[in-house]
C-alpha cells in the first residue's frame, strides 16, 4: 500500500455531499474549500451573491464541483427554503458545516432584544434546524457528519461575549445532545472552536492593533489564526477517520484555551 493510498482511505472525501453555511467568507470558506479539494462536491449556502460567486469559481477553476445556494438563515423559513434548494444541487449532504454567525455585541448593559433574537436566530437556531433536517438522512443512511464552528465565548467571558457568547455556548451544547441521538447510527457531531482569527467577522477588534497584539501574546505559537488553520481539522472531522470522535470540542487556537 502506498502513502497515498493510505492517506486517501483515511481522509478522502470522493462521493461525498457536502453543505456549508457561511462558506463564502472567512473559516467557512477555507472550510468549503478543504472538503471540496479532498473530494467532497460542496454547496456553499450565504448572503452576498458576489462572494458565493467568487468562492464557487475558485473551486471549479480548481477542478471541484461546487456550487451556492443564496439565503439569509435569520428567519426560520429562509433556513428551511436554502436546505430545499441546496439539495436539489447535488442531493442530500453526508456533511453539514454550520459556520454562519453573526457578531453582534454591545455591552450586555445595552443588550437589547433585537441583538438577541438575531443572534440566536443565526448562531443557534439555523444549525438546530438544518440539524432536524439533514440529522435523521444521515442516520438512515449510516453515514453523517456534523461540524458546528464556535467561539471561545463558549468557554470563557471576555471582550463583551453578551448573546455571541451565549449562543456558541448552547451550539456546544447542541452538538452533544445531536450525537447522543444520532452517532449510534454513524453520524459524528463536534464543534471547531477557534481561538481569535483574521477574519472579516473579527472587523471590530482587527481595527485594533494593541488587542491583536494582546490576543497574540496569549497564545503558545505567538500569533492568531487564519482561516486555512482549520483545513486539516475540517477534513479529518469530515472523513470516516473520525468516526470514533462525536460529541467533543475541538480546539484550533494556537493554544490560547490552554496558555
Amino acid at each position: 500500500m502506498t502513502s497515498q493510498t493510505y492517506l486517501s482511505r483515511l481522509f478522502s472525501l470522493d462521493g461525498r455531499v457536502a453543505l456549508v453555511t457561511g462558506g463564502s467568507s472567512g473559516i467557512g470558506r477555507a472550510i468549503a474549500g478543504a472538503l471540496a479539494r479532498a473530494g467532497a462536491r460542496v454547496v456553499v449556502v450565504a448572503r452576498g451573491e458576489r462572494q458565493l460567486a467568487e468562492t464557487v469559481g475558485e473551486l471549479t477553476a480548481d477542478g471541484c464541483e461546487a456550487a451556492w445556494v443564496g439565503g439569509d438563515l435569520g428567519s426560520r423559513e429562509g433556513v428551511r427554503g436554502a436546505a430545499e434548494r441546496a439539495v436539489e444541487v447535488f442531493g442530500e449532504p453526508d456533511i453539514l458545516v454550520n459556520s454562519a454567525g453573526v457578531n453582534l455585541r454591545p455591552p450586555m448593559g445595552e443588550l437589547g432584544e433585537d441583538v438577541w433574537d438575531a443572534t440566536m436566530a443565526v448562531n443557534l437556531e439555523a444549525p438546530f434546524l438544518l440539524g432536524q433536517r439533514f440529522g435523521p438522512g444521515m442516520a438512515g443512511r449510516g453515514f453523517g457528519r456534523i461540524i458546528h464552528v464556535t467561539s471561545q465565548q463558549a468557554h470563557r467571558a471576555f471582550v463583551q461575549s453578551g448573546a455571541y457568547g451565549v449562543s456558541k455556548g448552547a451550539l456546544e451544547s447542541l452538538a452533544r445532545s445531536q450525537a447522543e441521538a444520532w452517532s449510534p447510527y454513524g453520524v459524528t457531531c463536534n464543534t471547531l472552536v477557534p481561538g481569535f482569527v483574521l477574519t472579516p467577522l473579527n472587523a471590530r477588534l482587527s481595527s485594533d492593533p494593541g488587542k491583536v497584539a494582546d490576543l497574540a501574546a496569549r497564545t503558545m505559537v505567538g500569533r492568531n489564526g487564519l482561516a486555512e488553520d482549520f483545513a486539516g481539522a475540517a477534513v479529518f472531522l469530515a472523513s470516516r477517520s473520525s468516526g470514533y470522535v462525536t460529541g467533543q470540542a475541538v480546539f484550533v487556537d494556537g493554544g490560547l484555551s490552554v496558555h
